[in-house]
């Protein structure tokens, strides 16, 4: 409840839900006489013990009467404290949860489906909690046999996946990136924050993937200890396939409606060489979903180091006057909108082409390569571009060429020439961009 709050700008009734709940929690688990052990499962703190206070406090003048009811206060400020925190990496609990692998594969044998267990294995294995591995999800092993071995998304219906949705979608590019690495069945380094704070979600990245191996949605292939301090940095990868459908769900829904409709119409005008078709429907895409992308409810963008850094400039934001300001926004917002709409295609072509995106080929760094899993079939190198006046740029035919130009003094063909395609398959465009509107060629 207080997530959707969040997510829906009902600021005031998350607070008042938070602060309601430090009085349940103060009374149910401090003191109360007649309890002597309890527990509380969840994903997220709302706080950290004892400092409740810190979450309300930007709304303590407004609710300067609400918080002068005692008990409220002694909850706020004397409330429950020296809670042990257990994650899915403690060893502690770690053998209560889920089945095992004997177990799903006693059940499918009794049940006649022995012969799905490896196939069951890639769709439902994965979990991980503390030390102990291949744990399988109750709910989707369950559905899965009382279905007489439909493979569905069973877990996906359980419960609202609007915050990781959020977060994926308004985050910063960095985490759009990720996401590509891993629906592409690839792997990631990462410190994390185990012991996150709800509302610390929005300004720290490791927070969103310890948010997501709590939840489920990532799993641990390896642990190191780096450095003197012996810092934790592990090895994330999508859980199973049912987690890789979710995710690959949830991105097909940023271009739902009819923003699905243009999308496809743009990916088979660009198949075809219809550079007419490519402009009509990317622009049809952009006008629909371009600020989706953007968070929009961040104070600054210092909070968002990434971001910020895609910016291009040395110079805080602040000290820039109102139209070189606007334009910086403007650029962030192409970028988170280009990193959303990569992910896009890693989604919907991934039968037949290989999606990469920011990787180094010739003198740099292109922006996205399409490489066919046909080696007869037309290969592409697009590059973004956003309205740059500081490059002399008027127009979007300026930042169009500035693209090709980008392109050829790179040599960005040359990882595709590498595998063996020749020139004339070979299709470079620039996209150039100003606010939502576009320019391909």
């Amino acid at each position: 409840m207080i997530h959707r709050c969040r997510r829906h700008g009902c600021q005031d009734t998350g607070i008042r839900l938070s602060v309601s709940s430090a009085v349940f929690f103060n009374a149910t688990f401090k003191t109360n006489p007649y309890l002597e052990r309890g527990m509380i499962t969840g994903i997220t703190r709302i706080a950290k013990e004892s400092n409740v206070s810190a979450y309300a406090e930007t709304s303590e003048k407004r609710y300067k009467r609400f918080l002068q009811a005692s008990p409220l206060r002694d909850a706020l400020f004397t409330g429950m404290n020296n809670l042990e925190v257990i994650t899915t990496t403690s060893d502690e609990y770690s053998t209560a949860f889920g089945f095992t692998e004997k177990e799903v594969f006693d059940a499918l044998d009794t049940m006649g489906l022995g012969s799905e267990k490896e196939e069951v294995k890639k769709w439902y294995d994965g979990f991980t909690f503390g030390s102990h591995t291949d744990i399988y999800n109750p709910w989707s092993i369950s559905s899965f046999i009382r279905q007489n071995g439909k493979y569905e998304n069973y877990w996906a219906d359980t419960s609202s996946n609007g915050l990781v949705n959020s977060l994926m979608q308004t985050g910063v590019p960095g985490i759009k990136q990720t996401m590509e690495t891993l629906l592409q069945g690839k792997s990631f380094e990462a410190e994390l924050d185990e012991k996150i704070v709800f509302d610390q979600l929005d300004g720290s990245v490791s927070a969103v993937w310890s948010l997501l191996l709590a939840t489920g949605y990532l799993k641990v292939l390896d642990l190191k200890y780096v450095g003197e301090r012996k810092r934790k940095v592990y090895t994330l990868a999508l859980t199973n396939m049912e987690a890789e459908s979710i995710f690959e769900n949830m991105v097909k829904g940023w271009f739902g409606g009819n923003t699905e409709t243009y999308y496809n119409e743009f990916i088979n005008a660009f198949l075809n060489d219809n550079v007419r078709k490519m402009n009509t429907f990317m622009n049809k895409v952009a006008l629909n979903t371009f600020r989706s992308f953007d968070s929009g409810n961040k104070p600054s963008e210092q909070t968002e180091p990434e971001r910020f850094l895609l910016l291009e400039s040395s110079r805080c934001v602040d000290h820039l006057d109102k139209k070189r300001s606007f334009l910086l926004n403007e650029r962030a917002d192409a970028r988170s909108f280009y990193h959303g709409f990569v992910l896009g295609m890693v989604v919907n072509m991934a039968d037949t082409y290989i999606v990469r995106s920011n990787r180094e080929s010739g003198y740099g760094r292109y922006d996205v390569m399409l490489e066919p899993i046909d080696k007869n079939g037309k290969a592409f190198i697009f590059e973004f571009k956003v309205l740059d006046p500081d490059e002399d740029e008027e127009t979007l035919e300026d930042t169009l060429a500035a693209a090709h130009r980008q392109i050829a003094k790179k040599k960005y063909e040359t990882e595709l020439v590498s595998r063996g395609f020749a020139a004339e398959k070979i299709r470079r465009y620039g996209f150039a961009f100003r606010g939502r509107e576009c320019l391909i060629g």
